[in-house]
C-alpha cells in the first residue's frame, strides 16, 4: 500500500487539500446563514442547490474535457469554484447563496471526473484498488481535518471562507504538476435508466434514494442543527466530523461481513444501527457526548451503506452493465440528495432543530424495512458468486464508482480462478 501511494501522492494530496476546502465550505454555510439569520428551510434549500450542480457537472464535464482538454477544463472549474467561495461573505441572500451553491458543486464534480480520470490512468489493474481506497480514505479525512481548521478563525468575518478559497487554489498545482502530460480518456458509460434499474436491483435502486436523502442531510443541515441548539463553533466543528469519523471506524468490518454474509442482512443491520443512533439524538435532551455517539453511528454507517448498495447491484449484474449501473445509482442517488434537505429544513423550522433526528431515523429504518422486504422475494446470492466490496464514498464521481465496480469484479473472478485450480 505505501508503494502504492508514493507513486500517486502528488495527486492524493491535491485531493486532500480540495476536501480541506470543500468541507470547510459545506460547515460554514451552516454556521454563517444562522449567522445572517437564514432559516432552516432556506439553508436546506441552499444545501440542495450545490447536488443539482453537481449532477450537472457530473454529466456536462466529459463534454467539456473532450472539446478543450483536461487541464484547461480543470483550470476554469477551480478558478471558479475559488471565486465562488471568496463571494459567500459578500452576498447575504440565500437566493444567490443558491446560485453560487450549484456553481460550486457543478465545479466540484468536474474537478472529481478530471481528478480520478488522471488517477485511474496512474494506476494498473493490480494497483488499482489500493489506489481507489487511498484516495477515498484522503477525501474522508479532508472533510473530517476541515473541521478542525474551522476552529482557527471567525464564521462572522470572511477569514475562513478566504481560507477555504486558498486551500482549494493550491490544490491544484501538486494535480497539476503531476498529472500525466497524456490526457486520459474519458469513457463513462451511459447511465442506466431508472426504470431498468428497477427492474435489475429494486433494492438498490430505492435504498440508494433514499440514502441520498440521509446523506445531504447530515452533511449540509449538521452545522445548522448545531447552530440552532446553540453549540459553539469548536461543538458544531467536532460534531459534522463525528458524522463523518464514523464511517473511517466501520467501513472495514461492515465490508468484511458483506463479503461473507448475505448483504441483505448487512444493510438491514447497518440501517437499523442508523436509525436507533439517530432515536437516540432526538431523546438526548441536547446531552452533548450523547450527541456526538449519535453523530458517530448515524453517520458511520451512512458511508458504508452506500458502497454496501454497489456491491450489491453488481452482484446480479454481468460485468458489461456495471458502469451502467454505477452511473444510474450515482445519478439516484443524487436526486435523493436533491430531495432530502429541504424535508429536513421544513420539519426543523417547524417543529424545532431536533426533529432532524427523527427524520433520519425514519429514513434509515425505510430502508431497513424495504430491504427485509425484498429478501422474502428474492434469493440469496451466493457468497462465492459475490462481487468484492470496496469503500466508495458518496462524494465520488462517476469515474471512481464505475472503476470501483469493475475492480471488484475483476478481483472476484480472479479468486474464483485461484479457487477452481485449487480444486483441481
Amino acid at each position: 500500500m505505501i508503494t502504492v501511494v508514493t507513486r500517486v501522492w502528488p495527486l492524493l494530496l491535491g485531493i486532500l487539500l480540495i476536501m480541506l476546502g470543500n468541507g470547510m465550505h459545506f460547515t460554514l454555510i451552516g454556521l454563517r446563514g444562522g449567522i445572517e439569520g437564514f432559516s432552516a428551510l432556506e439553508l436546506a434549500i441552499v444545501t440542495s442547490c450545490y447536488y443539482v450542480g453537481f449532477l450537472s457537472g457530473a454529466r456536462y464535464t466529459p463534454k467539456l474535457i473532450r472539446r478543450v482538454g483536461h487541464v484547461r477544463v480543470f483550470a476554469a472549474l477551480g478558478s471558479f469554484m475559488s471565486a465562488g467561495l471568496i463571494s459567500f461573505p459578500l452576498l447575504s441572500d440565500p437566493w444567490l447563496w443558491s446560485l453560487l451553491r450549484v456553481l460550486i458543486g457543478f465545479c466540484m464534480s468536474g474537478i472529481y471526473v478530471t481528478a480520478e480520470s488522471w488517477l485511474n490512468d496512474a494506476s494498473t489493474n493490480e494497483t488499482r484498488g489500493k489506489v481507489l481506497s487511498a484516495y477515498m480514505i484522503a477525501q474522508t479525512l479532508g472533510i473530517i481535518g476541515a473541521q478542525g481548521l474551522l476552529t482557527l478563525g471567525d464564521a462572522a468575518t470572511s477569514v475562513l471562507f478566504i481560507g477555504a478559497s486558498i486551500l482549494v487554489s493550491i490544490s491544484f498545482a501538486p494535480i497539476l504538476l503531476s498529472a500525466s502530460t497524456q490526457a486520459p480518456s474519458i469513457e463513462m458509460a451511459r447511465p442506466m435508466g431508472l426504470r431498468e434499474l428497477l427492474s435489475s436491483s429494486p433494492l438498490s435502486t430505492v435504498g440508494i434514494f433514499l440514502l441520498g436523502t440521509v446523506y445531504a442531510t447530515q452533511a449540509g443541515m449538521g452545522a445548522v442543527f448545531g447552530t440552532q441548539v446553540g453549540l459553539s463553533t469548536a461543538q458544531i466543528a467536532l460534531f459534522v466530523a463525528m458524522l463523518f469519523a464514523g464511517s473511517v471506524v466501520l467501513q472495514y468490518p461492515i465490508g468484511w461481513l458483506s463479503d461473507h454474509i448475505d448483504r441483505r442482512k448487512i444493510i438491514i443491520g447497518a440501517s437499523l444501527l442508523g436509525a436507533v443512533s439517530c432515536l437516540l439524538g432526538w431523546l438526548t435532551g441536547g446531552v452533548y457526548w450523547l450527541l456526538m455517539t449519535a453523530a458517530f453511528f448515524g453517520g458511520g454507517v451512512t458511508t458504508p451503506l452506500y458502497s454496501l448498495f454497489l456491491a450489491y447491484t453488481n452482484d446480479s449484474l454481468s460485468t458489461e452493465d456495471m458502469p451502467a449501473a454505477s452511473g444510474g445509482l450515482v445519478f439516484t442517488f443524487g436526486l435523493g440528495a436533491i430531495a432530502g434537505p429541504p424535508l429536513a429544513g421544513w420539519a426543523m423550522q417547524f417543529f424545532g432543530p431536533f426533529a432532524i433526528w427523527p427524520v433520519l431515523s425514519a429514513t434509515f429504518l425505510l430502508i431497513a424495512l424495504y430491504a427485509l422486504n425484498r429478501m422474502a422475494q428474492r434469493a440469496v446470492v451466493s457468497v462465492d458468486d459475490s462481487e468484492h466490496y470496496l469503500g466508495v464514498v458518496p462524494t465520488a464521481s462517476p469515474v471512481a464508482v464505475e472503476a470501483a465496480g469493475v475492480w471488484a469484479a475483476e478481483h472476484a473472478e480472479a479468486e474464483r480462478e485461484v479457487d477452481a485450480e485449487d480444486e483441481q
